[in-house]
Parts: C-alpha cells; sequence; structure tokens
C-alpha cells in the first residue's frame, strides 16, 4: 500500500473538515497506534497481515491530517520494548519496514511533489544494517521538504531518548564546548530525536489502553490525551474529527500555559553547541546510507 493516498472524503466529511478549520488546528498530533494484534485474532488473520492493516491505515490517516491542515504527524511504530517479542514477530515486523521503504523510494516522485519529509526518530544502531540504510537514505532524500512531515518512531522509548540526550550534553561539559550553568530544559530539549518539532498538541491511543507506553514523555506536558476503544485498524475519520473538536474546546487552556512558559535563555556557547549537534546527526544519516 501506498505511504500517499488521495482518496476523496464524501461531502459531510469535507462539511465537517471545512467547519473544523475555521477553529485552531493543530499543528502536531501524535499516535500510539495500538491494537494491530487484536485486530489479528479479531479478523482470524496472521499477526503480520494486523500490522500491514496498520500501516494502511496510518496512510489513510496522513491523508485525513493534510486535510484538516495538521502539518506534522509522529506515530510510534516500533518500541525498543518489541525485541523481546517472540523472534518470528519482530522478523515480521522488520520485513515490513524493509518494504514500505524501499514502498517509498518506487514513490519518491509523489513524496517529493507532496513536500512530505520524513523523519525516524529512536536508536538507529539496534536495526539490522538494511534497514539502517534505507531510513538514513528516505530521510536524506526527504530532509529539505516541509509541507508534511511525519515522525516515525522507530527502535524508540522515551527513556532512552532523554539519556541519549543527557549523555550528550553531559560530553559537551566534559569537552569545555558548553558549561555546566548552560544546561537548561531548552538544550535537553534540543538534543532530543524531536529537536526539530514542536511538542505535540494532541496524543491519541487506541484499543483502549490507557497508558502512554514510555512515548515522547518529555513533549507531552502540556499535550492533549485522547483515548479511544477503537483498534488502530478500525480507526477512521470520525474519530480523528472528534479529537480535534475535543482539542479546539480546551485550546484557551494551553493558550494560557504558551503565555506564561518562561522563554529560553540562549549564548553563543548553546547555539553553537546545538548547531555542531544538529550537523553529526547529518553525517550520521550520511555514514549509514553510504554503508
Amino acid at each position: 500500500m501506498s505511504w500517499i493516498r488521495n482518496n476523496d472524503l464524501n461531502l459531510l466529511q469535507k462539511l465537517c473538515v471545512n467547519v473544523l478549520k475555521c477553529g485552531p488546528v493543530p499543528r502536531h498530533v501524535a499516535f500510539i497506534m495500538d491494537g494491530n494484534r487484536r485486530y489479528a485474532r479479531k479478523t482470524n488473520v496472521q499477526k503480520a497481515e494486523g500490522h500491514s492493516k496498520g500501516f494502511d491505515k496510518l496512510a489513510e490517516c496522513l491523508h485525513w491530517c493534510r486535510e484538516l491542515g495538521i502539518k506534522e504527524v509522529t506515530v510510534y511504530a516500533f518500541s525498543i520494548e518489541n525485541f523481546k517479542r517472540s523472534n518470528d514477530e519482530v522478523e515480521a515486523l522488520m520485513q515490513l519496514a524493509r518494504e514500505k521503504f524501499q514502498k517509498l523510494f518506487e514513490e519518491k516522485d509523489k513524496l517529493m511533489q507532496e513536500g512530505v519529509c520524513i523523519r525516524v526518530i529512536g536508536n538507529l544502531c539496534l536495526l539490522p544494517d538494511d534497514i539502517r540504510k534505507l531510513i538514513a537514505e528516505a530521510m536524506l532524500l526527504t530532509k529539505d521538504n516541509t509541507r508534511s512531515i511525519l515522525n516515525v518512531a522507530f527502535s524508540y522509548t522515551s527513556r532512552e531518548e532523554i539519556t541519549q540526550s543527557i549523555r550528550s550534553i553531559v560530553e559537551a561539559v566534559q569537552d569545555k564546548s558548553i558549561e555546566v550553568g548552560d544546561v537548561s530544559e531548552e538544550l535537553i530539549a534540543n538534543c532530543l530525536y524531536t529537536h526539530l518539532s514542536p511538542d505535540p498538541d494532541i496524543l491519541i491511543r487506541t484499543s483502549g489502553e490507557v497508558r502512554i507506553s514510555d512515548f515522547l514523555l518529555w513533549q507531552i506536558s502540556n499535550t492533549e490525551l485522547c483515548f479511544t476503544n477503537v483498534l488502530w485498524p478500525e480507526f477512521n475519520i470520525w474519530h480523528l474529527l472528534g479529537f480535534v473538536f475535543k482539542y479546539q474546546r480546551s485550546r484557551c487552556l494551553q493558550d494560557v500555559y504558551k503565555a506564561n512558559k518562561p522563554q529560553p535563555n540562549r549564548n553563543h556557547r548553546t547555539q553553537s553547541f546545538v548547531k555542531s549537534f544538529e550537523r553529526k546527526r547529518i553525517q550520521q544519516l550520511e555514514l549509514y546510507a553510504r554503508a
């Protein structure tokens, strides 16, 4: 199935989308796409088929988000904890990743035309070499696109992300690139995998589970949390529209929080460090792509 879906909405759906677009539209929505395995059991198919249906739903959901004007989407695709699942299931998920990233290159003209930027956030070192190479090539290919951004959390946990951020800052203090007094919330955020993204406005989890599962823990301090019992492959546009409407009703409280949020304290050292840090990330991707 394609990464880019262009199926038309019906008249009622278009009307509801246009009404919601008259209000504040979230810039960034995150999804914990839970329920693929339960969907497979429910429909009596293999787990791999359930995960494949989950990817199809992602492509459809990205289309709805573009219709609404939601610029950025982050999805929890594969946790580091998922490596503890059975070898057969892990290998099936890795094979699905291979197929989908290979499909991305088949559709690269469409991706570039639509201005889609693909970012994979997570510890890429834990992935098989060929998948890491595909991911690096995809990120480098689309890195300058800005119209629509998809962050795929793959080989990811938030605790590992925060640990890596702190480790980078400690190393910078040790080599005297920055001073201890330069360490701040903003600096830690700038060293996270999501440093190029605003914090999510909405986090949606499907399948009835009411927990965060180590996803974007740093980033969701002021995020609208939304939970639904529907399994991810059965998620539909009406669920999304309902959550956007819920967000719009509570937006006034978020505006108060943002107005009172402390302004960042930047200096030449931290600015130089952050720029250097980003260059190193790009260079690492280039090494993976050439491997």
